[in-house]
């Protein structure tokens, strides 16, 4: 694990695999650790970087409202330190948010780029609201994470996986510090003036159950894009846990295109 102070933040990396360097950009939650299992079926194709951004401890203080701004400058100081530019990077959610920014205004460390289940900005009243009622049950832990996990996960996931492992499920989140400040930067997001500029070969995905960003909202993403490619994926917002083989199939058929003599 290396550790590097950006700004007043204490920002935390590590580093899986071997070959072409590929970022993790993590969403809202505990940090790259979201990324366990997933990050092992890349790395035997690639240099995996697993950073965790925005909900680590500062370094001096107890830190004010995440900015985009702020997590794409932790991200960028994680891929000049790793010596790897340009990067694939693929983000998730809010590292979706995260990863656009950076490609837009730092394209000489992005290559390529994948943002799956995002948004460009949070004026739908459904995630508005969804974030609301999310950050109203700060308060009891158990609500919290129960509410997470009903909105991370289709009905048929949740079914399919059974009870044990939903109450599992529910304790993964929990309303730390670092976590209420990424669900109160969504209720702010808004990178639409971005998109235009991103230069970087891209790759949306959007997932048709999902009940935390509704796939409207990533197909207008995409749609901002100039050039991007698009791809859904029959899954809730949490698809590396619903459909892992087919995530990571859509990912490398993108990343390793297949070539003809």
């Amino acid at each position: 694990m290396t550790e590097l102070i950006v700004g007043d933040a204490r920002v935390h990396y590590r580093v899986e695999g071997d070959g072409p360097a590929l970022v993790l950009v993590h969403g809202t939650g505990p940090g790259s650790v979201s990324w366990n299992g997933t990050s092992g079926l890349l790395a035997d194709r690639h240099t995996v970087l697993l950073p965790d951004l925005g909900g680590s401890e500062k370094a001096e203080d107890a830190g004010g409202d995440l900015t985009v701004e702020i997590l794409a400058e932790q991200l960028a100081a994680v891929i000049e330190d790793s010596d790897s530019a340009p990067v694939d990077v693929l983000g998730f959610s809010l590292g979706s948010v995260v990863a656009a920014a950076l490609a837009a205004t730092r394209p000489e460390l992005v290559r390529r780029l994948i943002l799956v289940a995002a948004l460009s900005h949070a004026e739908d009243e459904y995630v508005r609201t969804n974030m609301a009622v999310w950050l109203s049950l700060s308060h009891d832990a158990e609500a919290f994470g129960r509410y997470a996990a009903l909105t991370a996960h289709s009905r048929r996931y949740l079914n399919d996986i059974g009870s044990e492992a939903v109450e599992r499920t529910a304790r993964f989140m929990r309303p730390s510090p670092g976590v209420l400040r990424q669900i109160d930067l969504v209720r702010r997001v808004d990178i639409r003036d971005l998109l235009p500029g991103i230069q970087a070969e891209t790759l949306v995905i959007g997932c048709t159950q999902d009940a935390f960003v509704p796939v409207e909202n990533v197909r207008e993403l995409h749609a901002a894009i100039p050039g991007s490619r698009y791809a859904e994926i029959d899954s809730g917002h949490v698809v590396r846990l619903e459909r892992p083989d087919e995530f990571v199939r859509v990912v490398r058929e993108f990343l390793e295109p297949v070539t003809t003599a």
